[in-house]
């Protein structure tokens, strides 16, 4: 019991000298970047196309489309995980200017983003060696899960999107704030 109580006693110091860091401690590490910031919508945006894409070719499974369908929406998936795979490699390049936060957000997406184009490609790979088997349940499953993969390399995007909005808010109010005073 005494152990616990030291316990949320030093956890609770601990967060509390957080809390109280003075802002020209947090000056000291990198700004955010506003060029990150656009990599980072830009890679929302085409996240956005790609679960879209992604999504429409797991709903072709329900419609027992042929193989040429599949296809087309994975020449558009495919599309949509190269232009990523670009704009990663620009946040890689621009992370070491960039805020810790950004820093972090971008070494978060990239095994996402890697292991949506391992599915891709096994998706292609097994499309064009089994055109006639697209109805089995393992391109299915292939499909399913390339569709999963998107929807959720998307939200963690989007959510680092709106994190950096809402934080970029709240630092300029609290900034209107300190000039108000």
């Amino acid at each position: 019991m005494k152990l616990q109580k030291t316990l949320g006693f030093t956890t609770l110091a601990l967060l509390a000298g957080y809390l109280m860091i003075p802002p020209a401690l947090n000056a000291a590490t990198n700004p955010e970047s506003v060029d990150i910031n656009k990599l980072l919508a830009d890679a929302k945006a085409e996240a956005v196309e790609l679960k879209t894409d992604a999504i429409n070719m797991e709903s072709l499974t329900r419609m027992n489309s042929g193989w040429e369908n599949y296809a087309s929406q994975l020449e558009m998936i495919r599309g949509h995980v190269n232009n990523s795979g670009k704009l990663l490699t620009k946040l890689k390049d621009a992370a070491p200017s960039g805020a810790p936060w950004q820093q972090t957000a971008i070494s978060r997406i990239e095994p996402y983003l890697k292991e949506m184009a391992d599915n891709t490609t096994t998706t292609i790979n097994y499309l064009n060696s089994n055109q006639s088997k697209v109805r089995l349940p393992e391109f299915r499953d292939l499909v399913k899960a390339n569709a999963e993969n998107a929807t959720s390399l998307e939200a963690l995007i989007r959510d680092i999107v709106d994190y950096g909005n809402t934080k970029e808010r709240f630092e300029r109010l609290s900034r209107k704030l300190e000039l108000d005073r």
